[in-house]
């Protein structure tokens, strides 16, 4: 295995355990841990399914729950940057998007459409509309 999904799996663990680390807040320190199959590397190994790629992250489907089997995901980064706390999808028809990929999909500046939901307090479907 790569030395890079080791380095996941410590990385993991020091977040979650290592309240010397700048993000220990962020885990650790808000209740987030990992199972206890996942104590050493083999049982991570061991558990998590495969389909690792150096392009992917390991991700929490929750994130108020801990590092699991059941709450964890090979995902790349956009995938895991959408599944943050903090992201905002705007949904219109059917499909939900960052007002980031809605700009690049209706080639509209994303500062209109940020001026136009925030400033102007539009309704999504208005801020939407290519004029």
């Amino acid at each position: 295995f790569p030395v890079t999904i080791f380095k996941i799996w410590q990385n993991m663990k020091t977040r979650c355990s290592n309240k010397k680390t700048a993000v220990y807040k962020n885990y650790g320190g808000r209740g987030i841990d990992y199972c206890k199959e996942w104590e050493t590397f083999a049982g991570f190994l061991d558990s998590m399914p495969s389909g690792y790629a150096s392009n992917l992250t390991l991700d929490r489907i929750d994130n108020n729950k801990g590092y699991s089997l059941e709450n964890c995901r090979w995902a790349t980064y956009k995938e895991q940057a959408l599944n943050r706390n903090n992201t905002r999808l705007f949904t219109f028809n059917d499909k939900s998007l960052t007002l980031t990929d809605w700009s690049k999909e209706l080639g509209i500046k994303k500062s209109t459409l940020s001026q136009r939901y925030y400033s102007y307090q539009w309704p999504i479907e208005r801020v939407l509309i290519k004029k």
